[in-house]
């Protein structure tokens, strides 16, 4: 069977760097981080104190007050990104929209982590007559539910649900939606990724596995990808949605198109529940699956957004991997990872990178990886590569690449390039 193409219709985004998708890129080409001290909790005996917060965000703004009981944290973001995305789109002003043919996949590594300790935490377990919870404590808490609000706020009848593979869990969603449209089994998608996890047990958790940054002098530079004092990821929280569309279906109505969504691979490490493969096997094998599928090779590929999220055997395997896959192709690459600016985004970082990679594409400039200093150099990589220190760079961007890794060896690839006729 002949498969359908795939475009992206409309972008939204509620992030560390900005409260909709133009204020976020402007930001991050601008090289600004999104990190602070920490204000969703007191965060003073923590061995981390700071992360890339939502900042400015007024959920009673945006949701009328007995919808916002039902909604965690990271569903708020969703709603409203989701609500952003399809007014950007179009779609719901499209002659004869049906309903049943248009889905939602929004994807979170945790959920509602938030709901989980307010509702399960000690003093629901130990009050005089027997534990109290909330009727709303499971459907907010629960990591597909973000999926079920948006579904439920358009009328879209199509697949619905929630992909968790950790940090790879927005661009499996992305594939998904993609694999359904091109399959000829959907219209459109709405589809990305939530998370809000900067709570006691979200960065409590993080600390005791030494994963995080404990810069806590300088949050601002904390998040320095490919830095030899690098010392572990920021975590960040927000939103990335996407509208993905038929091309077809897209055009009969006069839709603006952003780019092309052209492939997509996914991988296993099978190798450490947290830890990436040292050499990069699973990112080598994502990408390599994801180049096959787009029917492109690694010398149409101008820029890649790395996973980059700053920890020191994380940075060092994904540049092995790449230096392996694409030889000398790599070397007239721009690589970078915005997670500098935004922090570590898990379970919505894959849509919102994919959401940078698409802007990198259609406006031909790379957002820069921050924080990179003179003399911070590691051994371990390959500095004749392009990572795009510090500040952006113009460059004709034919296609885009975004890795997304997760814990459990999850790897998610996902390719977009120039939408031509």
């Amino acid at each position: 069977m002949e498969l359908k193409r795939v475009v992206v219709t409309g972008l939204g985004a509620i992030t560390p760097l900005g409260l909709d998708v133009k204020s976020t890129w402007t930001a991050a080409l601008a090289g600004e981080s999104g990190a602070g001290p920490i204000t969703h909790f007191d965060a003073s005996k923590f061995k981390t104190q700071f992360a890339c917060e939502v900042k400015g965000f007024n959920a009673a703004e945006h949701i009328d007050r007995k919808k916002l009981r039902q909604l965690d944290l990271y569903a708020q973001y969703a709603l409203v990104a989701a609500r952003q995305a399809v007014a950007d789109s179009g779609i719901e002003e499209a002659p004869n929209l049906n309903r049943d043919r248009v889905g939602v996949i929004v994807a979170a590594g945790i959920g509602g982590l938030h709901t989980f300790e307010e509702e399960a935490g000690y003093y629901a377990m130990n009050c005089e007559n027997g534990p109290k919870y909330n009727p709303f404590f499971i459907p907010k808490m629960i990591a597909d539910i973000a999926s079920g609000h948006v579904s439920m706020e358009y009328g879209y009848h199509g697949p619905n649900y929630g992909v968790v593979s950790a940090c790879a869990s927005s661009n499996n969603a992305i594939i998904d939606a993609f694999n359904y449209i091109r399959l000829g089994k959907a219209d459109a998608f709405v589809t990305g990724g939530a998370e809000a996890a900067i709570y006691p047990a979200g960065v409590g958790g993080f600390n005791s596995m030494h994963a995080l940054s404990t810069r806590n002098d300088s949050p601002a530079t904390a998040s320095r990808p490919f830095s030899k004092s690098r010392d572990g990821f920021v975590i960040g929280e927000g939103s990335a949605i996407l509208v993905l569309e038929e091309l077809e279906h897209a055009k009969a109505r006069g839709a603006k198109i952003y780019a092309e969504v052209v492939g997509g691979g996914m991988s296993a490490d099978a190798y450490h529940i947290t830890a990436t493969h040292p050499e990069g096997l699973g990112a080598i094998l994502s990408m390599k699956m994801a180049l096959e599928d787009a029917g492109l090779t690694t010398a149409d590929i101008d820029y890649i957004n790395v996973h980059g999220t700053s920890t020191p055997v994380g940075d060092v395997s994904e540049v092995k991997a790449i230096v392996e896959l694409f030889g000398e192709d790599a070397y007239k690459l721009n690589l970078s990872s915005t997670k500098s600016m935004t922090g570590h985004l898990l379970g919505a970082t894959g849509a919102l990178e994919a959401m940078f990679s698409i802007l990198a594409v259609q406006n031909d400039i790379i957002p820069p990886t921050i924080n990179h200093e003179e003399g911070d150099d590691d051994e371990n990589i390959d500095y004749n590569l392009n990572f795009t220190f510090n500040k952006a760079q113009e460059r004709p961007v034919r296609a885009a690449l975004s890795n997304a890794f997760g814990f459990g060896g999850h790897n998610a690839t996902v390719i977009v390039k120039k939408y031509e006729e």
